[in-house]
C-alpha cells in the first residue's frame, strides 16, 4: 500500500500525488538525507505527514450568519426544552477559532456552559494542539470579531489567548469524522460541519454524509458550508427551509426550528417597520435601490413573498444590472416554487456578478436537486473557488 493511498484513507481527503509528494519532502528536510522514508499510520511522524497535507484554517466568526444561526438554534432549543442540555459538534474544528466562536456567543448571550456544550474533532494533530493552546495570532481576526476579541482575550507579546470563559464550552480531541462513533459520543442536536466535503471525492462525499446522519439527532440542525450543501443533499439531508442552503435537516424529518433571516444576503441589518401585509411602502421621495432591497429582504423575512419580489422588480427598474437583485429575486420565486424563474434570476445574477457566492451555491443546489448533477457540481466548483480566494485574500 502506497503512503498516497495511506493518507487518503487516514483523512478521506482527494489527495493528489504532487500534494503527498511535496509534504514528504518537506518531512523529509527535517528527518535528514539517506533514510527510507516510509511512516506508517499510528506513528508521530505518519500524523506530522498528515498535518502537512490538512493544513487546517479558520479565523474567528468566520462568516457570522453560521453563528447567528447556531445561536438561534441553541437558544430556540433551550426555550422549548428548559433544562436539557444542548450537545454541539463542531467538525472539522480546525484551531479551535469555530466553537469557540460559537462558545463566545453563548456566553455574551447568558448561555451558561452547562446548557450547552461543544464537542470539537479534528484530523490534525496540530490544530488540537493549537486549540487547547488557545493562542492566536493577529491572522485569526482577520474579520469583524463583533468585540470578542477585546472581552474574550487577553493579549500575550505577539498573542491573543482565549480566557477561561468559552474554554469551558468546549472539549476538543483528535478525531476524524470517520472515526467518531456515535454509540460513544451520543447524537447531536446541531452539527457544524464546513469546508470538509468540497475536498472529498463523490464516493467519500456520500459516506461523509452517512456519518454526519448517524451524528445528528433526527430533530437537529446541520449546518454545512454552501459549495457542500448540494452534495449533503443527495445523500440524506434537505434544507431546513424552502430557500437555505445554510441550515439542513434529516430528509424526511420534522422541520427545523425556524431562524431569523433565513434570506441571507449582504446587505445590513435593517430595523423591521409594521407594515399592512398586502402593500408595499414607498416613501414620498424617488426610493433608491439599496432601499428597496432593504424592503425586499424584510418582506422576505417576514414570509411575504409577492411584496419582497415587487420590491426586487422595482429595484431592477431602477437599475437593471444589480446583481443582489437579481438575487434576491431568485429567492422569492424559489420560495413560490417556482424553480424555472428562480433559476433564471440566479443565472442573470452570477452573469452580472461571476463571483456572487451566494447565486452560485443556489444554483449547484437547485440543479443537482432537478438530477443535472453535471451543470451542479460546475457551479459547486466555482463556489468552491470564490470561498477559497476570500479566505486567502481577507486580511
Amino acid at each position: 500500500m502506497n503512503l498516497t493511498f495511506r493518507l487518503r484513507a487516514a483523512t478521506g481527503l482527494d489527495l493528489s500525488v504532487a500534494a503527498v509528494e511535496r509534504a514528504v519532502r518537506e518531512r523529509m528536510r527535517h528527518a535528514g538525507p539517506g533514510i527510507d522514508y516510509d511512516p506508517q499510520p499510528g506513528t508521530a511522524e505518519f500524523d506530522a505527514l498528515v498535518d502537512l497535507v490538512v493544513v487546517p484554517e479558520s479565523w474567528i466568526l468566520r462568516d457570522p450568519a453560521v453563528f447567528d444561526a447556531a445561536l438561534s438554534f441553541v437558544q430556540a432549543r433551550l426555550a422549548a426544552q428548559p433544562g436539557r442540555c444542548v450537545r454541539v459538534l463542531s467538525l472539522p474544528c480546525a484551531g479551535g477559532e469555530e466553537p469557540y466562536s460559537l462558545a463566545m456567543l453563548l456566553a455574551r448571550a447568558g448561555v451558561p456552559p452547562d446548557a450547552c456544550r461543544i464537542d470539537a474533532f479534528d484530523v490534525s494533530h496540530a490544530a488540537i494542539a493549537r486549540a487547547c493552546a488557545g493562542r492566536y495570532t493577529r491572522n485569526a481576526f482577520r474579520g469583524d470579531d463583533r468585540g470578542l476579541r477585546v472581552r474574550f482575550f487577553t493579549q500575550d507579546g505577539d498573542a491573543c489567548v482565549i480566557d477561561a470563559v468559552p474554554r469551558a464550552y468546549v472539549a476538543f480531541e483528535q478525531a476524524n469524522l470517520f472515526d467518531v462513533d456515535p454509540h460513544r459520543t451520543g447524537t447531536y442536536d446541531l452539527v457544524i460541519c464546513r469546508n470538509l466535503l468540497i475536498y472529498f471525492d463523490d464516493a467519500t462525499q456520500a459516506r461523509a454524509a452517512t456519518c454526519l446522519g448517524a451524528l445528528l439527532a433526527d430533530d437537529g440542525l446541520l449546518l454545512a458550508g454552501h459549495a457542500e450543501a448540494p452534495a449533503l443533499c443527495r445523500h440524506g439531508f434537505a434544507p431546513g427551509g424552502p430557500r437555505d442552503t445554510l441550515a439542513l435537516r434529516k430528509q424526511g424529518r420534522g422541520a427545523a426550528p425556524v431562524l431569523r433571516s433565513a434570506v441571507r444576503s449582504t446587505l445590513p441589518p435593517v430595523p423591521a417597520v409594521p407594515r399592512p401585509a398586502a402593500q408595499v411602502a414607498v416613501p414620498a421621495r424617488a426610493p433608491a435601490p439599496r432601499d428597496l432591497l432593504a424592503e425586499a429582504k424584510r418582506h422576505a423575512d417576514a414570509g411575504r413573498l409577492a411584496e419582497a419580489e415587487q420590491c426586487c422588480r422595482a429595484a431592477l427598474a431602477l437599475r437593471a444590472d444589480d446583481a443582489e437583485a437579481w438575487f434576491l429575486l431568485g429567492l422569492t420565486a424559489e420560495c413560490a416554487h417556482r424553480p424555472q424563474d428562480a433559476e433564471h434570476s440566479w443565472r442573470r445574477c452570477v452573469y452580472l456578478d461571476p463571483d456572487h457566492y451566494e447565486a452560485l451555491c443556489a444554483l449547484a443546489l437547485l440543479l443537482e436537486q432537478r438530477g443535472d448533477a453535471s451543470a451542479g457540481a460546475g457551479f459547486r466548483r466555482r463556489a468552491a473557488r470564490v470561498h477559497a480566494r476570500r479566505g486567502s485574500t481577507t486580511t
